[in-house]
């Protein structure tokens, strides 16, 4: 009875001890996600189009970061993503509206 009960006092602990490992992995990946959505929206809203690329490579890679901003569970909605898409070109593209309005 004895052995018995420091067995199961030893089991208790090491269930006890895992629960701790997994909340604090659990907050660990918690955090590491939210940086890693932080980052994504960051390179998403900062992009612009340079004209060096392919238009549809450049909407593709606009769309792969929404993608896995999505699967982090911070999905945008497609007005805003072409919204985004629409304004990066801007930049690129105002020079040619500018000649074409006048």
């Amino acid at each position: 009875s004895a052995i018995f009960q420091k067995c199961f006092g030893a089991l208790f602990l090491i269930v006890k001890m895992q629960r701790n490992f997994l909340r604090k992995l659990n907050n660990t990946l918690s955090k590491n996600e939210k940086a890693e959505a932080s980052n994504l929206l960051a390179k998403l809203i900062s992009m612009k189009y340079k004209g060096k690329s392919n238009i549809r490579e450049y909407i593709m890679e606009t769309s792969n970061l929404a993608s896995k901003l999505k699967a982090l569970k911070l999905e945008l909605g497609e007005d805003l993503l072409l919204q985004l898409v629409l304004i990066s070109f801007l930049a690129y593209f105002g020079k040619f509206k500018v000649s074409y309005n006048t």
